[in-house]
């Protein structure tokens, strides 16, 4: 049996690959039941099978209706913390999203990508990490690799490719410094979540 480049492939190596196929199988189907999952207007069922497909999320944090999770066992969010509608979550690799932190509809976070310059085409994993406080505006995307500072803003449409300072404000493809939030003591709570969102 020959892999994807044509390189021959020994017993165990094709054996392994059968797991690994049906490990990819059963993934994509719990990711299936996720989609579906996200359609249910109640937070708190949501919630509940969001943790128990692995999601770890702290207490008084909402995931809104019709996020996407390509690997839900890579995603750490911590307390008081509001992800929008149609938000995509990667955790192919690690995401870990902080306390208060709001991320609003349609922002897409990811963690895995495509090397251009590799002949195979193969993925490159790098964590993303967004730290307390801070505000993600719509349709933003984060890019693999990204950490973004306490309290930082980012600007609706934004694409962040590089790490993003504490308090810094950003805006633009790709994002750049644009201004920076004056207040630092930041204290405050989000609040509860919508009902039927």
């Amino acid at each position: 049996m020959l892999d994807k480049t044509g390189r021959q492939l020994s017993l165990k190596e094709v054996i392994e690959k059968m797991f690994q196929r049906l490990s990819n199988i059963l993934l994509e189907l719990e990711i299936f039941l996720l989609h579906l999952v996200g359609s249910i207007p109640s937070h708190h069922f949501r919630r509940w099978c969001y943790r128990l497909a692995g999601v770890k999320i702290g207490k008084g944090s909402t995931i809104h209706m019709g996020a996407v999770f390509y690997n839900p066992r890579g995603i750490i969010i911590g307390e008081d913390t509001i992800i929008g509608e149609k938000a995509v979550l990667d955790g192919r690799e690690k995401i870990m999203i902080g306390n208060h932190v709001d991320i609003a509809s349609e922002v897409m976070i990811y963690n895995s990508q495509h090397d251009i310059e590799d002949e195979n085409f193969q993925a490159v994993n790098a964590p993303v990490m967004i730290e307390d406080y801070v505000f993600i505006g719509p349709r933003t995307i984060i890019l693999p690799g990204v950490k973004i500072g306490k309290g930082a803003v980012i600007a609706a449409g934004a694409v962040v490719t590089k790490d993003v300072p504490p308090f810094a404000i950003c805006g633009g493809v790709p994002a750049k410094i644009i201004g920076e939030r004056r207040l630092k003591t930041l204290k405050y709570k989000l609040g509860r979540a919508r009902w039927f969102r």
